[in-house]
């Protein structure tokens, strides 16, 4: 994939490479002077936190009822261990359950960075995007995605211009 990226790039910039400009980005920098991803970042740490200490001690409940109904296994009838049994999976699924609900695909943790981080993200692209068209950029590569990119001359780099047409200043 590395490859086919890296050529893609090398055609695109043979090809009339006179007349079209390129920059980069490094969005691993821009975001850390951006004090509201911060802000969400850690209110995400926080709420994933709680979530997983729910799941833990669900699990931790299922571990203790199957730990006590091996102790005791020798002592119930067959329909108590039936019963048992039965209720130490319901105890698993739902540790289960609330694990894919928190942190599923879909689940809680995906909608609420996606609520965070979607607005922060917008905002980057249209200021990358209202430089892009100030300066006549056809390309902005994000140099900190591990895609292929070789080497970045640091001159082509606008992600200071970035922070300050978001209003922060490089740091």
């Amino acid at each position: 994939m590395r490859k086919v990226m890296i050529i893609a790039l090398l055609a695109m910039m043979s090809i009339g490479a006179s007349a079209q400009k390129f920059a980069l980005i490094d969005m691993e920098y821009i975001l850390k002077n951006i004090p509201a991803y911060e802000r969400a970042n850690e209110q995400l740490n926080q709420v994933s936190r709680k979530w997983q200490a729910e799941v833990e001690a669900l699990n931790t409940e299922a571990a203790t009822m199957f730990k006590n109904y091996q102790n005791e296994v020798v002592f119930l009838s067959q329909e108590q261990k039936t019963k048992r049994q039965e209720e130490i999976m319901k105890k698993e699924k739902e540790a289960s359950d609330l694990k894919k609900k928190y942190f599923g695909a879909e689940g809680e943790l995906f909608k609420k960075r996606e609520s965070l981080m979607t607005p922060i993200q917008d905002e980057i692209y249209n200021a990358v995007k209202d430089i892009s068209e100030l300066r006549g950029y056809s390309l902005v590569i994000d140099r900190s995605s591990d895609q292929g990119i070789v080497f970045g001359s640091p001159k082509i780099d606008i992600s200071n211009e970035v922070l300050q047409k978001l209003g922060y200043s490089d740091r």
